[in-house]
Parts: structure tokens; sequence; C-alpha cells
């Protein structure tokens, strides 16, 4: 397998910031006139806003035009915000739509094909190469996940097993016979296939894997760590999302594992303050927003995306990076008046080595106060674990809760394999059985 450091990268990777700039320009007043004369939308929009596309004469008066939320998309239902004939789109995706009307994307022929070298851009700073063997359990269908890590690797020139999610034992079978150089999941089903190879008997530090390109949900540090420590792969982070693309918006490079590489050339990044909407400098935590500039199908100008990062400095390419996700300003639970985060649970979570990692966060009315209940579970290697043990390590997991994150919760340490497992996709972190309108 080629390092990232040795593969051949596309000239831009190593451009100028002058030029990263230059090239952003040309191609945002490009993507402002397109969805300005083709979404009505938009149109209706920026008059409202009073602005134009003439009015970008630089990258900071993209601050000045309206942003984008995925209500806009719903509220367009189904193909109201394409900016091509509906002819021309050759493949529409969607989100699940759980919390009404999903979001609908369409891509044209050549849509499609720029989405595919970003992700077989992504794969290449991950180290993979051509001839790798990638084995993509991310969801097919609808979800962007898995068609997209295809249609990429396979752009790589990689051999591409697509076996989507589901099935655990026969995931297990196929990469301990087919031997794949590189799996491409959510970071908590890898968890379970962890877990289903040591149920097999298997090491999983055996396994042919040496890299792991994770994304479809919010992971952290010690996540990367839990992966890592009981495999023989690197985990890097890939990041995107159906409204802007799909995965390959940004992707880490193995070699640095410092943060998604935003590619620049593609999709131009904002920080804003998720309640004023100003934009904040690199370095500032908020809510990250972005631009298509060159998506034909479905332009997006200043999508919010609820995630909350950071820009950060080039380092491996001459792009920007994302810090991790600390959490989505959707998600955030606010619990007696502190703002928490799933992540946050998480880490803690992870830090204790006789935890699996798995957890739910369960929440309830007690009274006029939230209740908080974390549930995790031992290591199946532990074997037989007494009540004062049991005991003990729900009182540290609560203390450095209540230490870390300011909140109080009682803590539900239970035996190995107590808590659902995702089969498909996205791990259900949050129990939420507070009534709607308290």
């Amino acid at each position: 397998m080629l390092s990232s450091t040795r593969a051949v990268l596309d000239p831009i990777e190593t451009a100028s910031r002058d030029a990263i700039a230059a090239l952003q320009l040309q191609r945002l007043q490009w993507s402002l006139r397109h969805t300005y004369d083709n979404v009505p939308h938009y149109r209706r929009a920026f008059d409202a806003h009073g602005v134009h596309p003439d009015d970008l004469k630089s990258l900071e008066d993209l601050a000045r035009f309206p942003f984008t939320t995925k209500a806009d998309l719903r509220d367009n239902y189904p193909f109201g915000m394409f900016a091509v004939p509906r002819e021309q789109i050759v493949r529409v995706h969607a989100s699940s739509g759980t919390t009404g009307k999903p979001t609908v994307v369409g891509y044209t022929q050549r849509d499609i094909s720029t989405w595919a070298d970003l992700v077989a851009r992504s794969i290449r700073a991950a180290g993979g190469a051509p001839g790798d063997i990638v084995h993509v359990a991310y969801g097919y269908g609808l979800f962007t996940g898995g068609l997209g890590a295809h249609y990429g690797a396979e752009r790589l020139g990689c051999t591409v097993v697509p076996m989507s999610g589901g099935q655990t034992e026969k995931q297990v079978q196929l990469i301990r016979d087919f031997k794949p150089d590189i799996i491409m999941v959510t970071p908590s089903y890898m968890q379970v296939i962890i877990e289903e190879l040591a149920r097999q008997g298997y090491d999983a530090r055996d396994c042919s894997l040496r890299v792991g390109i994770f994304g479809a949900e919010p992971w952290t540090e010690a996540m990367r760590h839990e992966l890592e420590s009981k495999t023989s792969l690197k985990a890097v982070d890939i990041y995107g999302l159906s409204e802007v693309m799909g995965p390959g918006v940004a992707s880490e490079c193995v070699d640095t594992q410092d943060g998604p590489v935003i590619w620049e050339d593609h999709f131009y990044p904002e920080i804003i303050d998720p309640v004023t909407g100003k934009v904040l400098p690199d370095g500032s935590e908020g809510e990250l927003v972005f631009t298509t500039l060159t998506k034909e199908g479905l332009p997006i100008v200043r999508y919010r995306t609820r995630d909350l990062t950071r820009l950060l400095p080039p380092t491996a390419r001459a792009f920007r990076r994302m810090g991790k996700i600390v959490g989505r300003s959707d998600d955030m639970l606010i619990i007696r008046g502190v703002n928490v985060f799933p992540t946050q649970i998480e880490e803690i979570v992870l830090q204790h080595d006789k935890l699996s990692g798995q957890y739910q966060i369960h929440l309830s009315h007690e009274g006029h106060l939230d209740k908080v209940e974390v549930h995790c579970e031992f290591q199946p290697a532990l074997g037989y674990v007494s009540d004062a043990e049991r005991q003990q390590v729900a009182e540290w997991v609560q203390r450095r809760i209540k230490t870390l994150v300011g909140i109080s919760t009682h803590v539900c340490v239970l035996p190995p394999d107590s808590i659902e497992r995702t089969l498909v996709g996205k791990a259900r972190r949050v129990i939420d059985h507070r009534p709607k309108n308290a």
C-alpha cells in the first residue's frame, strides 16, 4: 500500500493559498450565478436580501448572501432546488426523512464524476492505492455513503467489495476470506465488527485491514484510540453530507491524522456563530457552513450543516482542515441549563479500560427536573464481575461526568452485549423519554 505522501497528488493539493483563493473566487462567482439564474428559491432569497451574484467581488463578500437550511430543501421537495432540467439528473439520493419530508439531492453526470474523483482523492489521502481491496460497509441505496465510497474506490483503481451494512457474521466472513486492505464504515459499526471477530475466536489485530475510513457520525479521539488499539489499522476521518455532496467533502491524511482536509477547490467553508450567523475567524469554534463551487445539479449556497467544529491551518495539504466535530447544534442536549453533547459522554466511557465503549444516554423527567441515566457495559473478556466492582466503575464514570461535563447522572454498568448495536449505520446514543412540551 502506498503512503499518501508518496502518491501522485493533484496540483491544486500543493498550490499556494493565493492560487487556491483565486480559483475559489472564480468558481464561486460561477456557482452564485448558476443558482440565481436557475433556482427560483435562490433568486427570491437573494432578492429579499438585496444581493446579486455580481456583488461578489471577493471571498469575504459571500457573508452578505443568505443561508440555506434543511428546511429550504424540504420546502422545495422534491425537485425544486435542482438547477438543471430534471432530465439531466442521472441520480437522486435522499435523507431518511424521519422528522418530515426527506431532503432530496440530485447529480448530473459531471457531478457524479467529480464526486468519484474526490472520494478517490480521500482514499488516496488515507493511504489507499490502486489494487487495494476496499470493503464498503456503509449503507447503499438512498443514503449517499455506500455508492459514494464505491464509485470513489473504483475511480482510484481499487477492488471494491460492496457489502453494505448489516449481516455482521457475513461481514466478518468476507473480511477473513477476501483480506481487504481498507474498510469504509461508521465507527460505531466497526465496534460491532470487532466484537463479532472476537466472538468467532479471531483477533482483530491479526486481520488484513490496514486502514479504516470512518464517517457518517461524529466520533472522538478516544474512539480513534479504541479502534486502533483493538486492530492493526490506522483510523482516519472522512466527512460529508448529502446536501453538499456526500462522503468526500473532507478527509483526513493518514500521515498526520490531524483532522479532515477540506477539498477547498470544490467546497468553500465558513464557521459562523450558530446564534447570530456572524462569520468567525479561523480557529474559532462554531457552526460549519458550506457553499459548493462546482456542483451543477444541486448547487448549495451557505448551507448550515449544524456541525460544530473549527477551521484549522493546512498541514499535509495546501487546504484548510476541520477540527473534530464536537457535536451538532441540533443534537445538543440542554440538561438543567447545561449544554451537553453525546460525544462528551463517549470520551469518558472510552477512558475506562473495563468498559466496551458502547453507551446510551436515557433522559426522563423526575418532578420538574431532568433525570439523566447513562448506560454502559463491561468488556466481554472480563468474565465474572462482582457487584462491588460494578459499583466502583459506575461511581468513577459518574464522578468524571460531573467534573468534566457538569451534570449529575445515574450510571448503570451492564453486562457485555446489553446495549443495542447498530446493524446498518449510525448508533442510537440518546433515548429521550421527556415529554415533548416539557
